[in-house]
């Protein structure tokens, strides 16, 4: 007979990082559109108007997608460890 026992989350899974690294790559993301938009010159139907208005819309598309992953990864991991503590 196989007896299943509930193991508890381990303390350093990862999560901190997680949720960590995705906020700051979502706020550089953030940071670097609205740069781009504000100070660099802004945008039009062919793309940014100056250089660093180019390197500013390629810092925003590197790193929203991502670090948007990295958050909701982390969100994720986060709610199973509450609900795993709640079982115990």
């Amino acid at each position: 007979m196989i007896v299943h026992e509930r193991k508890a989350p381990p303390t350093n899974d990862g999560t901190a990082e997680l949720l960590r690294g995705g906020g700051f790559m979502v706020g550089t993301g953030l940071v670097a559109g609205i740069l781009l938009l504000t100070v660099l010159g802004g945008m039009t139907k062919t793309g940014a108007t100056t250089n660093g208005g180019w390197l500013a819309l390629i810092v925003a598309l590197m790193c929203l997608p991502f670090g948007a992953l990295l958050l909701t990864l982390g969100v994720a991991k986060w709610l199973r460890n509450r609900r795993l503590q709640r079982l115990r």
